[in-house]
């Protein structure tokens, strides 16, 4: 599969600009080249946006904020169905695109693609429930009720693990909600960025639209994503990226008094039982921690199992590790491309390191792979460890393919362990035990926004809300009611009477 082709379907040739509101606006920052993690190989050049070029996308998008709030809803929602239609077209080479900028696997990025495609048909269905809700008002001849507007041009700052998905569950939510958007998406993974604007910018071009509607910009976090962040005409910002990321954007739209939806760490737990079905733990977990080189907020990194089966889970895992073929992610038989670059590969080797000091053990990989195929990326093996619950490495977020086992001997003492975490994003139990499920969803047991049965902490599908507590920022993306976060609530009440009852039966006359 060669770049060029690729790149060129994408309508992506030459160097690219950084700043677009439907139209390529020539910017005025530095050459930005990326690189790809599969070999180091330079794909492409742009150039950056600079904060007077993030002002004219932002002064675009808020003049015609005024014009795509008054089209109806379900005729926003159309817009979005073709959007949907035309990433359906281009799902095997922006899939490939992704592969190639992020090094996921192929099937990953296919898939990543197809989350972009599945929630832009949610969100058409959704177009269509923008629900208020009535009340009874306690004054005789009163009409009480709720009702939604769009808020306004909203900033979607995106990470690199998922270059398109996350853009996607912010904005065709946004889009339907009658709002512009303003992606500033991760200097890692610009390209994806740019390709899909341009399928999505197309539709919009084909149905007569102004510019404005969707934007990008590609810039420095200390200026553009400074500039973006402390901007009042942008109402909500919506982050995914590291808690450190999170504290600094919700402390400078907060001075503002603006909204945020934060997406920020994981650190998800699974634990296994003595009565779980180990073969389908093994599978879950190997997915869970081994996808995406371990570079998913909902990548598995602990795994809390019950003393009496932890060693034939470790025999499980190990065996099931061996079988993991390492090596460039446009193969059909790898399942573990390279990590995004060296700098996460260096990350991983000193969080081994730092697990070896407090006592825990490295019982299979972890080591940074050499040889020719391995010279030119930041390929590691994955592994597994042996740890404490305790251990302070263990309650931090490495972004690299680290799982660590932890034994337990009751339930609430897994459950303990499971949540002694500052992170709350996924979890998940395994257990063929009706009262072991049900303790682990309930008040009791886990405290993550994600808890499942006898499915992985990774994978997580359009329709339910998506997010986490504590460190994970308590955002909602996607599905569910998390529409409401991309709109402004009103209280109406109407007076039908000739009357001027007064609430709460007040009564102020002359």
């Amino acid at each position: 599969m060669k770049i060029e082709r690729i790149l060129r379907t994408l309508k992506i040739e030459g160097q690219q600009q950084g700043a677009g509101t439907g139209a390529w606006l020539p910017c005025g920052g530095n050459i930005l080249e990326d690189r790809s993690p599969i070999n180091g190989e330079i794909i492409g050049r742009i150039r950056s946006a600079t904060v007077s070029d993030y002002e004219k996308v932002v002064t675009c998008a808020v003049e015609v904020f005024k014009e795509w709030r008054l089209v109806p809803a379900p005729k926003r929602g159309e817009i979005v169905r073709q959007i949907g239609n035309a990433l359906r077209e281009h799902k095997r080479t922006l899939g490939a695109l992704v592969s190639i900028e992020m090094g996921k696997i192929l099937s990953e990025g296919e898939g990543e693609v197809q989350e972009l495609i599945d929630i832009a048909d949610f969100a058409l269905g959704q177009s269509r429930m923008l629900y208020g809700l009535t009340m009874n008002s306690e004054r005789p001849r009163h009409r009480m009720y709720e009702q939604w507007h769009p808020l306004g041009p909203v900033g979607v700052i995106t990470a690199f693990n998922f270059p398109v998905a996350v853009w996607g569950w912010n904005a065709m939510i946004a889009l339907i909600a009658g709002n512009t958007v303003i992606w500033k998406p991760s200097s890692k993974t610009p390209l994806c960025a740019i390709a899909t604007m341009n399928i999505a910018g197309r539709v919009l071009k084909k149905n007569g639209l102004p510019e404005g509607i969707l934007n990008l910009v590609i810039g420095k976090r200390e200026t553009v994503g400074e500039s973006l962040i402390k901007d009042p005409r942008v109402p909500l910002i919506s982050a995914t990226g590291s808690v450190r990321m999170g504290r600094h954007v919700a402390e400078s739209v907060a001075l503002r008094l603006g909204r945020t939806i934060l997406e920020l760490g994981g650190n998800n737990g699974i634990i296994v039982t003595e009565n779980a079905d180990l073969d389908l733990a093994a599978r879950a977990i190997l997915f869970g921690a081994v996808g995406t080189a371990g570079q998913r907020c909902t990548t598995t990194r602990r795994v809390i199992a019950h003393r009496n089966i932890y060693r034939l889970l470790v025999d499980r895992l190990i065996a099931a590790y061996k079988q993991v073929v390492i090596g460039n992610p446009l193969e059909s038989k790898t399942l573990m491309g390279p990590l995004v670059d060296r700098a996460a590969a260096d990350a991983m080797g000193s969080a081994l390191e730092v697990l070896k000091e407090a006592g825990g053990k490295v019982l299979y990989g972890g080591e940074i792979l050499e040889g020719s195929i391995y010279e030119k990326g930041p390929y590691v093996m994955p592994c597994i460890c042996e740890a404490k619950a305790h251990f302070p490495i263990v309650k931090q977020e490495t972004f690299a393919p680290i799982l660590y086992l932890i034994q337990y001997q009751s339930l609430e003492e897994a459950i303990r362990y499971h949540n002694a975490v500052p992170q709350g994003l996924s979890s998940a139990i395994f257990t063929e035990d009706l009262r072991e499920a049900e303790t682990f969803l309930s008040h009791l047991g886990s405290d993550c926004g994600i808890a499942n049965v006898n499915i992985g902490t990774s994978g997580a599908e359009i329709g339910g809300a998506f997010g986490g507590e504590k460190d994970t920022g308590g955002g909602r993306e996607a599905g569910s009611d998390a529409w409401k976060a991309y709109m402004r609530r009103q209280t109406c009440t109407i007076n039908w009477s000739k009357e001027l009852p007064l609430a709460q039966g007040i009564r102020f006359e002359v």
